[in-house]
């Protein structure tokens, strides 16, 4: 395979930090629109995640994990007065008032369990049961090759494997995380200036490193290196530059895990939110003018329960909430029929309840972001004729 070197360099350099967070790319469709799906693995708490702190039922079920109402020391970012987002999305919250972020509550999948690796497998495939296929290979099998930038191009793979989300017919690239342990930043830092003299070589390894929070004043020996950045920020940088290239994909899937919060999960979800709040960003910042054409969608295989357990912490449950953002996104709004959350609207009393299949919210960004048409969108969910794609989400 013909690798070109700056891509390649730009990988290995993310690729050294990465940790369990992987990338998946490839060819989609003609013009300038990118798509990029975010899944969360673990199940995050979408009540943490955008707390309902004006519903009156929901401080006494989350208890000690209700954080204070915005204006408070340690509030809650507020999304218009009865929804707020967790403080440690300050970003997101920054797009949301730029109106080029928004948030589906109370959203699921059509299946019902509430285990991870079943939950994920449908999640993945796009139907309520698990497929040998993902519904975005799929759906990227069905645009016509000249849509695809002509032969579709040999993927590349760096890592054990791919999502089952990309897996299928469509030829795919990617690239992933070997372990899980943290690269020798001063033997990074120190590479870099031996390349520097490279007039092909320096600036592409200066370009990866700078991906994963190497400043300049670093990469000249002037401050010592970082002691680690995480590998999903890295990696999300890495691939807003890979989607903004003229020549690359228009299509990525990334994943990320560490949202199982069965205990301590104060502590654990503000840490996993921080670092999907700073990767989300560097992804952005990657992609730059090209942002304005891009539609990300950050969603998880299902919600928590929405009283806390003895360890301070939530199980496994049903509804959550799903993100959307990118500078094509009509943004600014929450997305919800909302339920409730007094005992007798609890699903199976215990969990937030489900009123927004997540695969209407799919399907409407396959169709009104990259022009899928029926026929597509079938092939892509399968037996989903009750769940037609939610319009409005993107233009405008």
């Amino acid at each position: 395979m013909n690798i070109e070197r700056r891509p390649l360099l730009l990988g290995l350099a993310s690729l050294m930090s990465a940790g369990q967070s992987r990338l998946a790319l490839a060819n989609g469709p003609a013009g300038d629109k990118r798509l990029v799906i975010v899944l969360l693995r673990g199940a995050m708490d979408g009540l943490s995640a955008v707390p309902a702190y004006g519903d009156p039922d929901f401080r006494a079920l989350r208890g000690a994990l209700a954080l204070p109402e915005p204006g408070q020391e340690g509030g809650v970012l507020d999304l218009g007065g009865r929804f707020g987002m967790h403080p440690a999305l300050p970003k997101l919250h920054a797009l949301f008032k730029a109106n080029q972020a928004m948030v589906v509550h109370a959203v699921a999948g059509p299946w019902r369990s509430r285990s991870h690796f079943e939950a994920q497998d449908m999640l993945e495939s796009g139907a309520a049961q698990r497929l040998h296929d993902g519904w975005l290979n799929r759906a990227i099998a069905t645009m016509p090759a000249e849509a695809q930038g002509g032969a579709a191009r040999r993927g590349i793979a760096i890592g054990p494997d791919l999502p089952l989300m990309m897996r299928g017919p469509a030829r795919v690239g990617s690239y992933a995380a070997l372990a899980d342990s943290e690269a020798d930043t001063q033997t990074l830092a120190l590479l870099a200036r031996w390349h520097a003299g490279d007039a092909q070589l320096g600036p592409a390894f200066a370009e990866g490193l700078r991906a994963r929070g190497f400043s300049t004043a670093v990469l000249a020996g002037q401050e010592p290196p970082p002691r680690g950045t995480n590998g999903f920020v890295a990696l999300a940088g890495a691939a807003g530059r890979l989607l903004a290239d003229p020549r690359g994909p228009r299509i990525a899937a990334m994943e990320t895990g560490g949202w199982d919060t069965h205990g301590s999960q104060a502590v654990r979800i503000a840490a996993a939110l921080r670092t999907l709040d700073d990767g989300l960003d560097a992804l952005r910042l990657g992609l730059g003018p090209a942002w304005a054409d891009t539609a990300i969608l950050v969603m998880t295989e299902f919600g928590r329960t929405a009283r806390i357990n003895g360890t301070m912490g939530t199980d496994h449950g049903t509804a959550g909430a799903a993100f959307l953002l990118g500078g094509a996104v009509r943004g600014g709004r929450v997305l919800a029929d909302w339920p409730g959350l007094s005992p007798q609207r609890l699903f199976e009393n215990r969990d937030l309840a489900p009123t927004l299949d997540l695969r209407r919210v799919a399907k409407g960004l396959l169709s009104e972001h990259l022009g899928l048409g029926g026929p597509a969108l079938r092939r892509s969910f399968p037996a989903s004729d009750d769940a037609p794609p939610l319009p409005g989400l993107v233009g405008g």
